[in-house]
Formats: structure tokens, sequence, C-alpha cells
């Protein structure tokens, strides 16, 4: 098991564990509930972590952990659903009605 991730931003933390998982690497999260022990551990130490379960996985999660924190989201196009038929904006990697994965532009 190795560690992969750590931010203070939960958000980005939740983000990046769903991206990993979306390409079938198992992976935990660690100190979820550990930002109340801030103040009496350093600080750093209470981020939740992201953990990937085997140790082969980790280049191919690391490289997927760069490319969320590398991507500019801002001017991404509207997509429809190709599950549902859903209108969904942009931003949105996932659909909001159905729970379908937005399809890679490589598809």
């Amino acid at each position: 098991m190795r560690k992969v991730y750590a931010s203070d931003n939960y958000a980005i933390v939740g983000l990046v564990r769903q991206v990993i998982e979306d390409d079938a690497i198992p992976c935990v999260v660690r100190n979820d509930f550990l930002g109340g022990g801030a103040g009496d551990l350093p600080v750093n130490e209470t981020w939740p972590e992201i953990w990937v379960l085997e140790d082969r996985d980790f280049n191919r999660a690391r490289a997927l952990v760069d490319a969320v924190l590398a991507a500019d989201h801002t001017d991404e196009s509207a997509w429809r659903c190709a599950s549902c038929d859903e209108p969904m904006e942009g931003q949105f990697t996932h659909c909001w009605r159905c729970g379908a994965a937005r399809p890679r532009p490589d598809c």
C-alpha cells in the first residue's frame, strides 16, 4: 500500500479518489476524519490521504493524479449522457441523473 496523494482540500481529494477508482484502481482514503486533531498534531498530518492498495498500481494512479491536478476544466464543452440522454454542463464528469461517466475524448 502506497500513498499517492494528500491535500487539505476535501473536494480535490474526493475528485482524485473518484478518478482513480474510475480507472479500476483500488484505493482508500485515510485520515478522512482527523481534521479535528489539527493543533495537537502537525496540520499536514491531519490531511486526508489517498492510498492505492497495490504497489503495482502506484505509477498509474500517480499519473492520474497529475492529470487531474493539471487539467483546466473551465472551458469544457457541454455534453449529453450516452446512457440516459440528459444534457450536461461541461464541468461535470458524471451524469447527475444516472451517474454514468462522461465519455472520454478518445472513445
